[in-house]
């Protein structure tokens, strides 16, 4: 049996049906006029956050760069260096600071209680690298450790390049000391600090942090050096350290076995900033700022610089020497057109390279 609805029934219901068309029209077009205008007060996407900023200070410059008073206003760690070997297994600052000296000790603690802190690095460009002086493991470890409590640190960086990495014997070694140092100072933070070309890693530096895992070291950081590349390398200084840092990427997620993200935040990027060691390598404001961006979106985890004391604008006291200018303490800014271990030899106010790279 169908049912069949009275005449008066059917009325209702068409009245019904056209009522909630109505309705149905009416909001649908309410909602399409209302959908601009919400659109454009909809809360925009937060920016990701900066990488963290950790800039190089040398330790023979530190009574000139003021630590603590960058901690006050922010930068809340600095990498320190260089130890290397004074006499075979000690360790020495490569500047040749007296390995216990209060003056640098005071700087430390004052840097502390501002809020900061410093993470010593061991190797560098200049001086004997340890493990390449020190042939005994656990004496090795020993110098590390000398350190490490002599400074009470909890991170350590190992820059390890140039004739370091290309000795075998060495890079084992210190994978091997670091490990035995990590097991006895528990939850002590490692990076690397190891040296690139545009493609990536270079062969040593992939060689060195093989050796660390495979001897069981936890990587927490691996540093890409984004400078001195070589006279092939004139161009985009920026566009060179974004792709050092992409290509190093990879091959730190595959060694360290780690995520996509991971990778990403295991990685940091040290340029120098400034005039290069390299003739024809300049890495500019722009650079950092197009850096750090790169970093912020790719969640990098830090951005560091050599060095801190060159963040500043030469004058001809610190470029007449190398460049055949007089050296008036009163002399006006001027562009470098060697390096110089106190200016960036590039247009600049003081500090703006940290104002660049911290975000």
């Amino acid at each position: 049996m169908r049912f069949r609805a009275s005449p008066r029934m059917s009325g209702i219901a068409m009245a019904g049906a056209v009522l909630c068309a109505t309705i149905a029209v009416w909001a649908g077009s309410e909602k399409s006029s209302e959908s601009p205008d919400a659109a454009s007060h909809a809360a925009p996407r937060p920016a990701p956050p900066p990488a963290d900023f950790v800039p190089y200070v040398s330790a023979w410059a530190s009574s000139r760069y003021d630590m603590a008073a960058a901690a006050a206003r922010g930068v809340k760690e600095f990498t320190l260096g260089f130890v290397v070997s004074g006499d075979g297994c000690a360790p020495a600052w490569d500047s040749g600071i007296p390995f216990d000296d209060p003056a640098l000790t005071a700087r430390i603690e004052a840097t502390r209680r501002a809020g900061g802190d410093v993470r010593i690095s061991f190797g560098g460009a200049d001086g004997t690298e340890l493990a390449t002086a020190c042939d005994d493991v656990s004496q090795l470890a020993a110098a590390y450790t000398e350190v490490i409590e002599r400074y009470g640190i909890i991170r350590a960086d190992f820059d390890i390049e140039g004739d370091a990495l290309a000795d075998a014997a060495a890079i084992a070694r210190r994978a091997e000391a670091i490990a035995l140092v990590q097991r006895t100072h528990e939850g002590l933070n490692v990076s690397f600090t190891l040296p690139a070309m545009p493609n990536g890693l270079t062969p040593g530096a992939l060689a060195q942090l093989t050796a660390a895992r495979q001897e069981g070291v936890t990587v927490s950081s691996v540093n890409v050096m984004a400078m001195n590349y070589s006279g092939d390398h004139t161009g985009d200084m920026g566009r060179y350290a974004i792709q050092a840092a992409t290509a190093a990427h990879e091959k730190v997620r595959r060694v360290l076995g780690l995520s996509d993200a991971a990778a990403w935040k295991t990685i940091a990027v040290t340029p120098m900033i400034g005039v290069n060691d390299v003739t024809g390598e300049v890495f500019t404001l722009e650079d950092a700022a197009g850096l750090a961006r790169f970093a912020a979106t790719k969640g990098i985890g830090r951005l560091s610089m050599w060095s801190a004391e060159r963040d500043r604008p030469c004058t001809a006291e610190d470029t007449g020497a190398e460049n055949g200018g007089d050296t008036g303490a009163a002399a006006p800014e001027r562009p470098a057109t060697a390096p110089s271990t106190s200016c960036s030899g590039v247009p600049q106010r003081p500090g703006a390279f940290e104002a660049a790279l911290s975000g």
